[in-house]
C-alpha cells in the first residue's frame, strides 16, 4: 500500500471519527438544543405577532447558543422558525388570537393574531384615572426605581388612580409585557371565577381525585395542595437547558399533561417546590370542568375587568399556558392589582366568591422553599410575630411574581397596587428598587 494511500485511509477514518462524534453529540444535545430554540422561536413569534417589537434578540437570556441561533419570521403564514446555525434542531412557533404556540397553531383557534392593545373592545371594567395632583414624593421614588437596568414600566395607583406611572423608550402605556410567573396569580383568580360562575363545578378547594390517571398517591393531591405548590410531584424550576420546566415550555405540546405525568416526590401538603407544571394543571382542571377552551381568561376575567390588551397564550393542545405565557400593558397589570385589592368587585359587582382573597394570601406551613406563600401569591408574612420577607413593605403586602422582573405588589393597608415590568435577569424585588418604591408611596399617601 502506497504512503498516499494510507494517508488518505486516515483522513477518511479522522473524517468518519468527527462525523461520530458530531451525531453522538447531536443526540445527546438534542433536548437542550431544541429547548433554546424553542424559547427563541417562541419569543420572537410573540414579540413580533403580539408586541410589534422588532427587537427580539433583547429579551434573550444570556446563553452560550444565543450566537448560533438563527431566527426567521413568514407574515404570510404567522410563523417564527428558529434553528441552530440555520441547519438543525428546528422550531416553529404559530400564531393565532391566543397567542403564539409551538408545533403548530393552539387547537380550537384560529389563525388571526390578538388586535392590538389599543384597538381591542372591552367593557369599562377597573377603572383607572390618572390622579390631578400627585406627592412630589412619588414622582421621586419612582424616577430612583425607573433608574434600576432593566426597568420597562411603572406603574403606581392609590385608591383607584394613577398616581404616576413611567416607560423606558421604545415602551408606552399600549405596550403589552409579558408577565411570565404573575400568571399564576391570575391562575388562582380565575379559579375564584369559575367556583362562582360554574357552582356545579366541584372547585372546591379541598377536592381530590382530580385527573382520572392519578391512581396513585397522586389521587390525594387536592386543589388546594396545587395552588399552594404542595402537591409533591417532582419537579426543577431552574430555567437550565433541558430541565423539567424547560423542556414543558418548549418541548411539549399538552404542557398540562407532562406536568401531571411527574411521579410523586413527596406525600401531598408535605413539601413545597415551586412549580410551574402544577398551575398549568390547576388551569387545565378549570377547562375540563367549565367546558370552556382558550377563550376562558378572555371571558371569564379579562372581559370583565376591562383589560383589553391582555392575551393569555395557549399550547398547542389548546390549553391555556397559565404558568408563563400572559401578556398585558403595565396598566392592564394594575387593573388586575386593583381587583384583587378591591377584594374581586367591580362597580359593585360581585366576580370572586366572598373572602376569596383572604383563602389566596393566607400562608398554610410547609417543608421545602420557606418563603411565604399563599395559593399563587407571594406574601410578606407567614404568620404574626414571623419576620417580615421584606422589611421596607407593609406586612399585609402581597405580590404576584415573574420571572426578569415583573411585579403587582398589592398593599391593602396603603390602597396601594404598584406594578413593575421589565427585563432584569436573576432579579429579586429588592433588587430592582419595588419594595423601596412601595415603602415612600405607602408613606407620601399615608
Amino acid at each position: 500500500m502506497t504512503r498516499r494511500r494510507k494517508v488518505l485511509i486516515a483522513a477518511l477514518a479522522v473524517l468518519a471519527l468527527l462525523a461520530a462524534a458530531v451525531v453522538a453529540a447531536g443526540v445527546h444535545f438534542r433536548p437542550l438544543l431544541l429547548t433554546g430554540t424553542g424559547y427563541a422561536a417562541h419569543n420572537a413569534c410573540a414579540l413580533h405577532f403580539l408586541v410589534g417589537r422588532q427587537d427580539v434578540e433583547a429579551d434573550l437570556p444570556p446563553n452560550p447558543l444565543v450566537p448560533y441561533l438563527r431566527t426567521g419570521i413568514d407574515e404570510e403564514t404567522g410563523t417564527a422558525t428558529t434553528s441552530v446555525l440555520g441547519v438543525g434542531f428546528r422550531q416553529t412557533a404559530h400564531v393565532s388570537e391566543h397567542g403564539c404556540a409551538l408545533g403548530g397553531r393552539a387547537a380550537g383557534a384560529g389563525d388571526a393574531p390578538p388586535s392590538p392593545a389599543a384597538a381591542r373592545d372591552a367593557g369599562p371594567g377597573v377603572r383607572l384615572v390618572e390622579a390631578t395632583d400627585a406627592p412630589a414624593e412619588v414622582a421621586a421614588a419612582l424616577e430612583d426605581t425607573a433608574a434600576h437596568e432593566g426597568t420597562r414600566g411603572l406603574v403606581v395607583v392609590h385608591r383607584g388612580e394613577i398616581l404616576a406611572e413611567w416607560y423606558a423608550a421604545g415602551f408606552g402605556p399600549d405596550t403589552r409585557q409579558l408577565g411570565w410567573s404573575m400568571a399564576k396569580s391570575v391562575a388562582s383568580t380565575l379559579v375564584g371565577r369559575a367556583r362562582l360562575e360554574f357552582p356545579d363545578a366541584d372547585l372546591d378547594p379541598a377536592a381530590t381525585g382530580l385527573r382520572p390517571e392519578w391512581t396513585d398517591e397522586r389521587a390525594q393531591i387536592s386543589l388546594d395542595h396545587l395552588l399552594r405548590m404542595t402537591s409533591g410531584l417532582e419537579w426543577d424550576e431552574e430555567y437550565e437547558l433541558g430541565t423539567p420546566v424547560t423542556r414543558m415550555l418548549y418541548l411539549e405540546p399538552d404542557m398540562a399533561g407532562y406536568a401531571a405525568s411527574r411521579p410523586p416526590a413527596h406525600a401531598p401538603g408535605d413539601f413545597r417546590q415551586y412549580s410551574s407544571g402544577t398551575t398549568n394543571i390547576v388551569c387545565d382542571l378549570l377547562h375540563e370542568r367549565t367546558g370552556m377552551g382558550p377563550e376562558m381568561a378572555e371571558e371569564l376575567l379579562f372581559r370583565p375587568l376591562g383589560m383589553r390588551s391582555a392575551v393569555l397564550e395557549a399550547d398547542a393542545s389548546g390549553r391555556s399556558v397559565c404558568s408563563s405565557y400572559l401578556w398585558a400593558t403595565p396598566r392592564d397589570w394594575a387593573r388586575f392589582g386593583q381587583f384583587v385589592l378591591d377584594g374581586g368587585q367591580v362597580d359593585g359587582q360581585r366576580l370572586l366568591p366572598e373572602g376569596w382573597m383572604d383563602y389566596a394570601t393566607t400562608p398554610v406551613a410547609a417543608g421545602g422553599e420557606p418563603e411565604p406563600y399563599g395559593a399563587q401569591w407571594w406574601l410578606n408574612r407567614a404568620a404574626d410575630g414571623d419576620p417580615l420577607r421584606f422589611d421596607r413593605m407593609p406586612p399585609d403586602a402581597y405580590w404576584a411574581s415573574g420571572h426578569d422582573g415583573q411585579y403587582i405588589v398589592v398593599v391593602p393597608s396603603a390602597d396601594l397596587v404598584v406594578v413593575r415590568t421589565g427585563f432584569t435577569p436573576g432579579s429579586s424585588l429588592d433588587e430592582v428598587g419595588v419594595d423601596r418604591l412601595v415603602d415612600e408611596v405607602a408613606r407620601a399617601v399615608g
